[in-house]
């Protein structure tokens, strides 16, 4: 399924994309940044790639000169920042993570607003997903991990906002964020190639504000499981969805990979998400 319409993203016509040549890339394995072309006289292009113990990410900043490169390097690692303590403080596979102990039932959801905040977008994502999406039907209990590169991802990208930087791409894995402008002044220019067929030609999107998020792609086999049976999702080979925030795509996709077809009704209706790929097996 692809979609046609999609707020701040616009589709670049296909036959236009080779002169064209896109800023980012998405595909089966990892993505993938092209060398910016020319830099705008009062703009500041950074590239920096950090890896925490679960995953690796790319942030590119095409900042305001005013900002200057002290002002730079302190937004860097502010988000930098954020993307470790995440990894530190949230991730299920570290015993004493926030979600750890929340499962262990040594504390509340309350006792951290921003583990509150993670707990209410999981429950949100059951709701939105009609369980298809459900954090706390993985055996030890609740495990956010359908959503939490995602949310690691915003929440990294709102420290850039703070610190003065509007236009910026993060990327891990098959999963981006983008807001504003590239190095060479138009829209983020994002290629989605087809995540099993390298001979496919890619999508091609021009974005100035959203979210890609991908389940299916890592090649790991059974890492999403059917929420009602407990068994391994075996109906799509890989999901890709389109939106705001990248917490929300991320669990969308999760969903949709372990759901099949039937979750493409969640799309309708005026919603500001899309599924750009559904790939039976």
């Amino acid at each position: 399924m692809r979609i046609d319409q999609q707020p701040r993203t616009r589709w670049v016509d296909q036959s236009a994309f080779q002169p064209r040549r896109p800023d980012l890339r998405l595909g089966a394995r990892s993505h993938r940044t092209d060398r910016p072309g020319a830099v705008g006289e009062d703009r500041i292009a950074v590239q920096h790639t950090v890896r925490t113990s679960t995953a690796e990410y790319t942030l590119l900043l095409n900042a305001p000169e005013w900002l200057g490169r002290r002002g730079i390097g302190e937004a860097l690692r502010d988000a930098v920042a954020e993307l470790r303590a995440i990894d530190l403080t949230y991730g299920p596979a570290r015993p004493e993570s926030l979600v750890s102990r929340l499962r262990r039932g040594e504390i509340s959801p309350d006792s951290y607003p921003p583990l509150a905040d993670l707990v209410d977008r999981c429950a949100a994502m059951r709701a939105a997903t009609d369980g298809w999406f459900d954090a706390w039907a993985v055996p030890g209990g609740f495990d956010p991990g359908g959503l939490l590169g995602g949310w690691a991802v915003e929440r990294a990208a709102a420290r850039l906002r703070a610190a003065g930087v509007h236009d910026y791409a993060v990327l891990t894995g098959a999963d981006l964020v983008v807001r504003g402008h590239a190095a060479h002044g138009g829209p983020w220019r994002v290629a989605v190639h087809h995540p099993t067929d390298r001979q496919r030609a890619p999508l091609v999107l021009e974005m100035t504000a959203g979210a890609v998020g991908t389940s299916g792609v890592s090649g790991r086999q059974g890492h999403v499981v059917d929420p009602h049976t407990g068994e391994p999702a075996d109906q799509l080979v890989a999901a890709t969805v389109v939106g705001p925030d990248l917490a929300v795509a991320d669990a969308y996709a999760t969903a949709l990979y372990a759901a099949g077809p039937t979750g493409l009704a969640w799309f309708r209706n005026g919603s500001d998400y899309r599924a750009l790929f559904a790939h039976r097996r």
